[in-house]
């Protein structure tokens, strides 16, 4: 399902119509509404109060990448795959795409008398949880492991989600950010699970990209986690929710819970481990009600019941949750359709965008004459390019089904489509086989089967295409060797065949660039049950922990600055011209690069290596010998740590500095422009 226009009178619900501000008809409904009825409305199922005007409703909506769990949609590729397009417009429009089909699709609903889960117009998405481990399942469903790609690709989501024709025009649908905070892994015990961070590593690696995208756009709710943070259940944490999300940020939207969460602080589970943190459910719930909660997404109401009947939360507190959860809804039924077209974008070219170039030693780009044998475990599963969190499309098209008009005989090229698959890493997932642990990873390296069918396929003399299909990143030290080529193809969405097809047989020269590092083996990282970013991740690794960097990727073109690239101190903008140099696909395709800008900061005991703090695609055709990139550098990713204060801060006057631009993370792609930083 592609949205190409919309153009549907959507029905009336409750009283969204009328003439009153959304300020005056929450007053009006708050006025008229008992006890009881407030404290319905602050589970995620909302009963029918028809004698107000309100009907029933679910806030629990999923578009992670797609609409999600509600039949027929189109299905994009996942967030880490998002990610590697490097990209923002792009997600922008997606997600602008993704809102309006939401919107088709909830009137579908309510015209059907649904009015249950996954119909509503309130989607739990994104997820800007930082991927600070390659062996955490729910990684492909986040922006990567940097800070900076996070937030603006996570603001980029929001932006399209909410507001599809732009920031001025009213709210489509609600984004919210999750899992606040400090949440990626182990799922095996997330629900007891205390992630002890220092104060350092939570302002300056966990907390930004919330931060971020919270002063920089108008996301309407945010999502506690399952965890712990340093001994506080993130539900019932004060200092997080409180102090930080609405008086530092001053965050006014609806805080809901992860699903259930609030249950891991009381039940005494003898099965499933918890925090166990509270004696009484009550005593839990006054906890998260009384302080910043609005909604629990869960079934909690009889416990919030006796919170309010013990005094734990009080009526005035009550009247504050409501309104905020019933401003959203008003807000949302006063959108209306619009009768302008709206291009969606194309789930092939998300995918071929997405897709990163590991290795190529020249077999790459495919002749339309060249016959190929096709091998390995994913080459025809219609499943594993959907990810997880997905819709359903009316058709997929596997990387067999794109490349099985190529295949022939005396073929000299392998195709093996191997890696990884959802059901192996994911959410919780009950998984326990060598190398799984409830959707977690516990080895990196690419599964022993397909290392020997590799080896065993290089040793008839065939070229090995290896296009790696996974959500996270794959050490490949033990079969790189034997490989002529990888691409890296995550989990790509209903059109991963075409993208792949055309990707290797040079139809496009768009390839994307990695969203995450990829070590040389699970024996150089740290304990994945250790949150300190120490050793972890291109901010903080040793370079001989890595086997590609953050940023790389290779294309079927050569690229390189036309001059050194200039800085601007005053503006923080960076400028420059970029030349095409060689190409090995058709000079009529449009050619991209991603052009990368780090900081250098002097080192420290607590400063990272490096640091993203902008991009810029670049596209070429013909051999253009000058193309202008500017790019702009925000002062909030200047920011360095105060040990004083423990918070982020502008950086001191006079503080030096070194600006690295070029085409990955890797110092040896990089130019260096030494500054001075001076108040802006």
């Amino acid at each position: 399902m592609l949205v190409v226009s919309l153009m549907l009178m959507l029905p009336v619900v409750g009283r969204a119509q009328n003439s009153l501000s959304v300020s005056a008809e929450v007053d009006r409904l708050l006025a008229q509404l008992t006890l009881d009825e407030k404290l319905s409305l602050m589970v995620h199922h909302n009963p029918a109060i028809e004698r107000v005007g309100l009907l029933a409703y679910s806030w629990w909506n999923e578009a992670l990448h797609g609409v999600a769990r509600a039949g027929q949609a189109t299905v994009y590729p996942m967030p880490i795959a998002l990610a590697a397009t490097f990209d923002t417009t792009l997600v922008r429009s997606l997600f602008a795409s993704v809102a309006l089909e939401a919107r088709l699709k909830h009137a579908e609903a309510q015209a059907a008398g649904n009015f249950g889960d996954y119909a509503g117009l309130t989607f739990f998405t994104p997820n800007v949880n930082l991927f600070r481990d390659p062996r955490w399942g729910r990684g492909m469903e986040t922006y990567g492991e940097d800070p900076y790609l996070t937030a603006v690709m996570g603001k980029a989501c929001v932006d399209g989600l909410q507001h599809p024709f732009g920031n001025d025009s009213p709210l489509c649908v609600a984004a919210c950010l999750k899992h606040l905070a400090v949440h990626s892994g182990p799922e095996g015990i997330r629900h007891e699970f205390d992630s002890r961070v220092s104060s350092h590593d939570l302002r300056a690696t966990y907390l930004p990209a919330f931060e971020y995208i919270i002063m920089n756009s108008d996301v309407r709710q945010v999502m506690c986690g399952y965890n712990r943070l340093n001994g506080e259940p993130c539900c019932t944490n004060n200092a997080l929710l409180s102090e930080i999300l609405r008086k530092e940020w001053n965050f006014n939207g609806v805080v809901v819970t992860d699903c259930w969460a609030l249950n891991d602080t009381y039940e005494r589970d003898t099965v499933v481990p918890r925090h166990k943190t509270h004696a009484s459910a009550a005593l839990a719930y006054g906890d998260a009600f009384g302080s910043e909660v609005d909604l629990e997404c869960g079934s909690g109401l009889e416990a919030l019941h006796k919170a309010v009947n013990y005094g734990y939360v009080s009526e005035e507190k009550i009247d504050e949750h409501v309104r905020r959860l019933l401003a959203l809804r008003l807000e949302l039924q006063r959108w209306q359709p619009k009768a302008v077209l709206l291009d969606p974008v194309s789930p092939a070219d998300a995918a071929a965008m997405s897709m990163v170039l590991l290795k190529n030693t020249g077999v790459l780009p495919l002749r339309d004459d060249d016959t190929l044998l096709l091998a390995g475990p994913n080459v025809r599963d219609s499943l594993m390019p959907l990810g997880n969190y997905n819709g359903t499309p009316l058709h997929t098209v596997t990387v067999g089904e794109a490349l099985t008009p190529f295949v022939g005989p005396n073929a000299k090229t392998v195709v093996y489509v191997g890696g990884l698959n959802p059901m192996l890493e994911g959410e919780e997932l009950p998984v326990y086989e060598e190398g799984f642990n409830h959707g977690d990873r516990t080895r990196i390296e690419l599964p022993k089967s397909q290392v020997a069918e590799i080896k065993n396929l290089k040793s008839r003399g065939l070229n090995v295409v290896l296009v790696l299909c996974s959500g996270s990143a794959v050490a490949l030290d033990d079969v790189i060797e034997y490989c002529d080529a990888v691409l890296m193809a995550w989990y790509g969405g209903q059109e991963m065949g075409t993208a792949v097809k055309d990707l290797l047989y040079g139809r496009r020269d768009d390839f994307g660039r990695l969203p995450i590092t990829v070590y040389r083996s699970t024996d150089v990282l740290p304990d994945f049950d250790d949150y300190a970013m120490s050793g972890r991740t291109y901010r903080y690794a040793d370079s001989e922990q890595v086997q590609f960097p953050i940023g790389f990727g290779y294309s079927y073109s050569f690229y390189q600055f036309w001059g050194k690239p200039k800085f601007n101190a005053d503006s923080l903008i960076v400028s420059g011209l970029v030349s095409q140099c060689a190409t090995d696909a058709p000079l009529s395709l449009s050619h991209r690069t991603v052009v990368q800008v780090y900081l250098k900061p002097q080192p420290t005991d607590l400063s990272p290596i490096k640091t993203l703090v902008g991009f810029a695609s670049v596209e070429t055709t013909c051999f253009e010998e000058k193309i202008p990139f500017r790019i702009e550098i925000d002062p909030y990713w200047l920011r360095q740590f105060d040990e004083a204060t423990g918070l982020m801060t502008e950086p001191a006057d006079g503080t030096q500095f070194t600006l690295q631009v070029g085409f990955s993370s890797d110092d040896r792609d990089l130019v260096d422009i030494p500054f001075e930083y001076h108040h802006h």
